[in-house]
């Protein structure tokens, strides 16, 4: 049996010191290597899997960290981590207080820019090169994008821009079709048929933006990557390799089944067969509430329609894909284009549900402003992923949003207690608003076992726009909540001997705010604690206080959740005690305050 080579490699400089004959035996022990722990730890399997030769070749070729290498996303970057003298720390990838599912130059130099969001590597990776020609240095910038990321239009800018440079920069296309989800477009379609020699001609595309173009060529060809990597360090100006790679590589089931191995949770490092969790009594995820719910509102109206930028799977809007395929949309990584194209269906009359990650509405806030709000469309916005999402960290919690969309003239903001506030809310936004909605919920499960058997005797419920409830009565203290952390509150009073002083209320509305309410709310009680699972400055408190203010009310009132840091990742109950959200911080918090 030969000898292990990983086991001697700490750095890039050892990589190199290895002929290229003894590559694809490391790149069978990198292999086995991130399956092993990921088969125990969790984390995302399938995009690093793929990309295995392709992060041997461009380390065994190039002098990083010197030259500069950006990941797109970083889904793929576990190998790159392992071969950067972090693996003996990867066992802890995601944990918190461990290292990140995702390149951050806090962590190492190896990461040359901090990712999470898509399409940002070329315009990072132009930013170093034109800072490299300034400053007369003589280094490498290397790009690797995925075909699901290079159809965002931040990709297609800063191909635009490099084109018209003479600088040092390599972009990698590492095409397989596939991002989360199936990729999908035209330019998926061209990229395909390039792949299959169908239009060699059209090769040009690339080539008409004054970029060195090569391939398609074989990713996991270990010497015919080198070669063509080490030709290419030789070319002047920008350069474009395309690469074709299979997601999952090297597990059979992984290979076969790309979707659920994206990211599997655990699995028989072996086998590939993934571990079954018993779902049985469960309660079901919100954003399959929000899925299954919106088929049974778009059975009734046709004029419903449903929009995701590249997250069928994730959002659950792939239910009505498969139900209604004329009227929901996957428009691939493209959220500026999903918000607006929901305003211009909006303008003739139809009922729009876009579904975007909170933390990747961020990526399309100008056109929330612009394109929805100011022309007050009655878009509704699902926000799935809203408050901490635990461990893909702090490029994926959804803790900014009530903050950012708050200030927005028109909008409407609404943060469910639990399924049944979802359903409703969603049904009551199918019914017709006068403005845009943006309705946030959390990842993971809501709190009501066997909700799927009871939906169909359920009837929906026409929720009151910007009404507030009281949850729990009580005598000295008020607790003012928005949204499914509410639900950590009532545990916190359910453990209290004293909880008879403390008051409860839900605030589903963070806009329009239930003033009334709040004006009895602050005549009432001296002292108000708010809690909400975003950010502290701008959110719902920094509402409650603004009120108190404006109407000249003194009470103290104690603001809760996300602190102003970003918080790093770790499992939802680790990162909502730090935040002093859990629970028990919250019990101790309330008896402090009587």
């Amino acid at each position: 049996m030969s000898e292990n080579l990983l086991q001697h490699i700490v750095s890039p400089t050892d990589l190199r010191k290895l002929e290229i004959s003894q590559l694809p035996q490391v790149a069978k022990e990198l292999r086995d290597f991130i399956i092993d722990i990921i088969s125990k730890k969790e984390g995302h399997l399938g995009a690093s899997l793929g990309v295995v030769e392709l992060t041997i070749a461009l380390h065994y070729v190039f002098n990083t960290p010197e030259d500069l290498l950006v990941w797109d996303v970083g889904h793929q970057a576990y190998g790159h981590k392992i071969l950067t003298e972090r693996k003996e720390k990867f066992h802890t990838n995601r944990q918190l207080g461990g290292i990140s599912g995702f390149p951050k130059r806090s962590e190492s130099a190896y990461d040359t820019f901090g990712v999470g969001h898509s399409s940002t590597s070329i315009s990072a990776a132009l930013g170093m090169a034109i800072a490299s020609q300034l400053k007369g240095e003589n280094k490498h910038h290397i790009a690797v994008i995925g075909d699901a990321s290079i159809a965002s239009g931040m990709a297609f800018e800063g191909l635009n821009h490099a084109g018209v440079t003479d600088t040092n920069l390599l972009v990698i296309l590492n095409d397989n079709a596939i991002g989360i989800d199936p990729s999908v477009g035209a330019l998926k379609n061209y990229l395909t048929s390039v792949k299959e020699g169908k239009n060699p001609k059209q090769n040009n595309m690339i080539k008409s933006l004054n970029f060195d173009y090569s391939g398609p060529i074989d990713g996991h060809d270990l010497p015919k990557l080198i070669s063509e990597l080490e030709r290419l360090k030789k070319v002047k100006g920008p350069k474009f390799l395309h690469v074709i790679t299979t997601k999952g590589k090297g597990l059979q089931l992984a290979e076969e089944d790309q979707v659920k191995y994206h990211a599997p949770g655990k699995f028989d490092a072996k086998t590939g067969e993934i571990h079954p969790k018993s779902e049985e009594n469960l309660p079901m995820k919100f954003q399959d509430v929000f899925g299954l719910t919106l088929v049974e509102l778009a059975e009734k109206n046709p004029k419903i329609i449903g929009i995701t930028p590249a997250m069928p799977s994730g959002s659950s809007l792939k239910f009505m894909m498969e139900k209604f395929p004329e009227r929901a949309f996957d428009v691939g990584i493209a959220e500026q284009h999903a918000v607006t194209l929901a305003a211009g269906m909006a303008t003739q009359g139809m009922v729009v549900f876009c579904n975007i990650y909170s933390t990747f509405l961020q990526r399309a806030y100008d056109q929330v402003i612009h394109d929805v709000a100011l022309q007050n469309l009655p878009v509704i916005f699902c926000l799935d992923r809203a408050g901490l999402v635990g461990e893909d960290g702090a490029t994926h919690h959804g803790v900014f949003d009530l903050a950012y969309l708050r200030c927005i003239p028109n909008i409407i903001i609404f943060a469910p207690n639990d399924e049944i506030d979802l359903r409703n809310i969603l049904y009551t936004a199918s019914l017709g608003l006068k403005h845009p909605i943006a309705i946030r919920y959390p990842r993971g499960r809501g709190k009501i076992p066997n909700l799927k058997s009871q939906i169909p005797n359920l009837k929906f419920l026409n929720i009151e726009i910007g009404k507030a409830h009281l949850l729990k009565k009580g005598t000295k203290v008020a607790v003012l909540s928005t949204g499914f952390i509410g639900n950590n509150v009532s545990l916190a009073l359910d453990k209290m001997k004293n909880a008879d002083a403390i008051a409860h209320y839900d605030f589903g509305f963070v806009k329009p705010l239930d003033t009334d309410l709040l004006d009895e709310i602050c005549k009432t009680f001296s002292k108000i604690i708010t809690i909400e699972d975003g950010a502290i400055k701008g959110g719902f408190g920094s509402a409650v206080i603004e009120f108190a203010s404006e109407n000249n009310f003194k009470n103290t009132i104690q603001t809760l959740g996300i602190p102003d840091a970003f918080v790093e990742h770790g499992t939802v109950d680790e990162l909502q005690k730090i935040c002093k959200i859990d629970v028990e911080s919250l019990v101790e918090i309330f008896e402090k305050q009587l």
